[in-house]
């Protein structure tokens, strides 16, 4: 396996929950990290807690001209992580604001999208790029239709890019039900009493870690013989 000492690792989406998780894993794995997101506290308080000399960018994803411009000035790097997203709310279709709606896949999907198109030039050989997707795409349910549908957007935008842009290795992480500030659009007993419910539904019973999907990115960033995978970490959830 490749390592990832002195690796130059981007992470968009890293001042807090799946991203924050992933670039602390890959700078204890000696990974030179830029993490990347749209709020400067938020970056400035996560830098604390790594190495000297890691950077930090507060970058609105939401807006092509902002990624373009960050990857016209960032210079070569070795692996992409793109975790960005804004918190879940889960509604009945009959109850879903459709122009909110939109906005749900500017930052998930376009914002990977653009990423991907103004990274693509400045990744070293043997680099890869990393998405996150859901098992929402897989196994949904009642007021999951937007969440699911942006998972199988990005599943298959994962395939295209793996073929398109080979040999620079693509792959996804799809993950379950994951403790983190994604579902803090709840209200705290409802958040609570989703994750007993799921937790208590899933193989494992308990719903996930964000530290056991950063070990998947890791392990997506040093197996260099993967491109084009989606690797399910749902403690069980599309079997049940």
């Amino acid at each position: 396996m490749e390592t990832l000492e002195n690796k130059k690792v981007l992470i968009l989406g890293a001042s807090s929950g799946l991203g924050l998780a992933t670039a602390k894993a890959a700078a204890n794995e000696g990974a030179k990290v830029v993490i990347v997101s749209s709020n400067q506290q938020r970056i400035d308080d996560a830098l604390q807690d790594f190495p000297e000399g890691t950077q930090g960018y507060a970058i609105d994803l939401n807006k092509e001209e902002n990624i373009k411009h960050f990857f016209e000035n960032i210079g070569k790097f070795d692996h992409l992580v793109y975790t960005a997203g804004e918190n879940l709310n889960l509604t009945n279709l009959s109850e879903t604001d459709l122009q909110q709606a939109r906005t749900f896949f500017t930052l998930r999907y376009w914002g990977a999208l653009t990423a991907i198109k103004y990274a693509t030039q400045n990744i070293n050989e043997g680099g890869s790029i990393n998405l996150m997707s859901g098992t929402a795409s897989q196994r949904p349910g009642a007021g999951w239709a937007l969440a699911s549908s942006i998972c199988g957007a990005m599943d298959g935008l994962c395939r295209a890019m793996a073929v398109e842009l080979a040999p620079i290795r693509v792959n996804a992480v799809s993950a379950g039900v994951i403790k983190t500030n994604l579902w803090n659009g709840m209200q705290e007993d409802q958040r609570n009493e989703f994750y007993k419910n799921v937790g208590d539904s899933l193989l494992v019973k308990r719903v996930g870690k964000a530290e056991e999907i950063a070990q998947t990115f890791v392990f997506l960033m040093k197996q260099t013989f993967a491109t084009g995978q989606i690797i399910t970490i749902d403690g069980g959830a599309v079997l049940v």
